[in-house]
């Protein structure tokens, strides 16, 4: 007797994404059954085994997993555009600073920012991203810098899986930069964080992990490390951006306590590399940074492959360094400044970004798993990097229903 399921999708090319030993993890079945958000099975068209009122016909397109865009910056007040035209007419990023520009200038926009007026901006950057197949997003703090502002963008973050197609995962990040309240005091700014903050977005439950800035211009390892050690004690999970600018060895600290990514790593020793891979921590490569601050320095993308560390793929998309909402050209710049392959950045925005958030459910198109799906109408998933603006969604289901 024939299983009952909520939808069915024949005729399509499946690029699976699981890691089955074809390229893109293809498989020869060309139908896919769904039933409560999940995909029930995987199956050729002859069986009968699966049948539903509603089938869709594929007519011979490409269906992926809905893409992850596993490190963002996307709730925050106003933007820099004044900045982006300061500099090119000569200005320096310290003058700027001094002015009160820079980070420092999102946080006061951000703080004087209406819980709402965040919400409606955010909304509007996660759009964008939607757009393209984006079906889940990670939202960091990050822009506030006090309590009451910090929580404030988390709970706003949280909010914008109420008005669209998306799931989203959300990282406290106090340990951005120092606020000028805590200049001349930055160790008193770490204890106010590990004591007054992550045991209240713990238990709030407004975040799942905890982020700290390990550069030169952020928080030192033994900072950081004090950070790390209050969100562990909390059972929230660790992520962090390191070796952006130089190296300060926070990707090896990262890795004692199991981080599940390591973000830029532009200035990563290969000679660490073998920590992060004993502790399973993802690498997070963001070229959209790499490219608007005009970098020279890449990841050593070629050690990570050798020592098959899984590479995940963001648009790190914030107000200063990357203020770019569209995954798509991302993807692009991985293979066209890193040197990644088709194959590596869709396994980087599918399978690696849904490790890097810890989401066992996403980033494959599996039975069992979440049915976060998009039909391409392309000849090859290559396609999907090889262009820019060239593709988006010939349709799209999340949680098993078409939007």
């Amino acid at each position: 007797m024939a299983e009952l399921c909520d939808l069915v999708i024949n005729n399509v090319r499946i690029a699976s994404m699981q890691n089955n030993g074809q390229a893109y993890g293809q498989l020869s079945q060309s139908s896919v059954a769904i039933k409560d958000g999940k995909v029930l099975a995987i199956f050729d068209a002859l069986d009968a085994t699966y049948q539903s009122i509603k089938n869709v016909d594929g007519e011979n397109k490409w269906l992926l997993p809905g893409f992850i865009d596993c490190h963002t910056h996307l709730v925050y007040g106003g933007n820099r555009a004044n900045e982006f035209e300061q500099r090119l007419q000569g200005k320096t990023y310290t003058e700027i600073a001094q002015q009160g520009g820079g980070i420092l200038g999102t946080v006061n926009a951000t703080r004087a920012a209406s819980e709402q007026t965040l919400l409606s901006h955010a909304i509007k950057r996660a759009a964008r991203l939607t757009e393209e197949g984006v079906t889940c997003i990670e939202v960091k703090s990050g822009y506030g810098l006090d309590r009451d502002t910090e929580l404030k963008m988390l709970k706003v973050a949280k909010r914008i899986a109420e008005h669209l197609p998306v799931s989203i995962e959300t990282t406290y990040l106090g340990a951005h930069t120092v606020p000028k309240e805590y200049r001349s005091n930055p160790d008193d700014y770490v204890q106010f964080i590990c004591e007054q903050v992550i045991p209240v977005v713990a238990k709030q439950k407004l975040a799942s992990c905890v982020d700290v800035f390990c550069e030169s211009i952020g928080f030192s390892a033994a900072q950081s490390r004090k950070i790390f050690a209050a969100a562990k004690a909390q059972q929230l999970n660790v992520k962090a951006h390191v070796e952006q600018l130089s190296d300060l060895k926070g990707a090896k600290l990262a890795a004692e306590f199991n981080a599940l990514s390591v973000d830029h790593i532009e200035y990563l020793d290969p000679k660490d590399i073998p920590a992060i891979k004993q502790s399973g921590t993802v690498a997070v490569l963001l070229p959209g940074a790499f490219y608007y601050l005009n970098e020279s320095q890449k990841p050593p993308v070629a050690a990570l492959r050798a020592h098959s560390i899984p590479m995940a793929i963001a648009t790190d998309l914030n107000p200063g360094s990357s203020p770019i909402a569209s995954l798509l050209t991302i993807m692009n710049m991985a293979s066209v400044l890193f040197s990644l392959t088709p194959e590596e950045v869709l396994y980087g925005v599918t399978k690696n970004a849904a490790q890097a958030l810890r989401l066992a459910n996403k980033g494959q198109i599996k039975a069992g798993l979440d049915a976060d799906l998009c039909l391409w109408d392309i000849e090859h998933p290559a396609e999907l990097v090889y262009g820019i603006n060239h593709h988006r969604p010939a349709a799209k289901w999340f949680a098993g229903k078409e939007c």
